[in-house]
């Protein structure tokens, strides 16, 4: 017979070992949802992290309790953890079943149960199952249940006890120890990347370039100075000094030059003056007295 479970009622168990199934209904915006297990000891805490089983630690050192793993059904999704009752080290007093969904809240898992079933018994049908309520709908972590001793005997109960700081959280109260470092690491951001060194860009086309600094001149050769008792020569821009008045003008630049004679020859002879040559007749004052 099965037993539908109300929160906080319990159901004495016969079977030696049993499979507890988390099932939800998956679709848009519904998280996946992860099934661990705790194992305690009589002080209510694990003996080592090692009596942790979840994702990352998916057997017990024991080999008494392990996942099975996820799997589609008719009704849904499930994730299983099975445990031997029978085989479990007379040290541990209790075995949590937990759900978890990383970073989201629960009320957006909709018909979260847990289901046991007997591991020896094949597909029978369950000898239990609890419906989850989470009681704000805003944890992300929750105990659905509890497989504990009284005495000789196995029993489950059912909880639905909630953490709002997900599996680490709800871990770290009943003694392992989390490093959040690792549980969850920080991104990487773009300022702590290496920035690649920005590449030289070429100038638009319509972009001169900048202009250069002009060479240094040497400074300029002094001019020549004349010999002594010559006259400087005149600058370029000044006009060159004009004769006194009755002076002969200088020939123009176009003239041919008068031959000059060579040093130690003759001068040229002077033409002979024309013997028909009269003056014309003169005044008074020119006669001779």
């Amino acid at each position: 017979m099965t037993h539908a479970m109300l929160k906080g009622s319990n159901v004495p168990l016969e079977a030696t070992a049993v499979r507890a199934v988390l099932r939800w209904t998956p679709g848009q915006g519904v998280p996946d949802v992860d099934a661990s297990a705790l194992l305690l000891g009589a002080d209510g805490r694990v003996r080592s992290d090692e009596d942790f089983v979840f994702y990352n630690q998916p057997r017990h050192p024991s080999g008494k309790v392990w996942r099975l793993g996820k799997k589609r059904v008719a009704q849904g999704l499930t994730d299983t953890v099975q445990t031997d009752l029978a085989g479990l080290d007379p040290a541990v007093s209790r075995v949590l079943l937990v759900a978890s969904a990383e970073n989201t809240a629960f009320e957006h898992v909709p018909a979260l149960r847990i289901l046991l079933y007997d591991a020896a018994a094949g597909e029978a049908e369950p000898l239990a199952y609890f419906d989850i309520t989470p009681q704000t709908g805003e944890e992300t972590a929750l105990i659905c249940g509890e497989l504990y001793r009284r005495g000789d005997v196995w029993k489950f109960r059912a909880l639905g006890e909630g953490y709002l700081n997900g599996l680490e959280g709800l871990a770290g109260d009943f003694g392992i120890s989390v490093d959040e470092s690792e549980a969850v690491p920080e991104p990487t951001t773009e300022a702590s990347l290496p920035q690649p060194h920005p590449q030289r860009q070429p100038l638009p086309a319509t972009q001169a370039p900048a202009p250069q600094a002009p060479a240094p001149q040497p400074f300029p050769a002094p001019a020549p100075q004349p010999s002594y008792g010559y006259p400087p020569t005149p600058p370029r821009h000044q006009p060159a000094p004009q004769p006194s008045y009755g002076y002969p003008q200088h020939a123009p630049a176009h003239a041919a030059p008068v031959p000059q004679p060579s040093y130690g020859y003759p001068q040229p002879v002077a033409p002979m003056p024309d013997p028909n040559f009269r003056l014309p007749p003169q005044g008074p004052q020119f006669l001779a007295r």
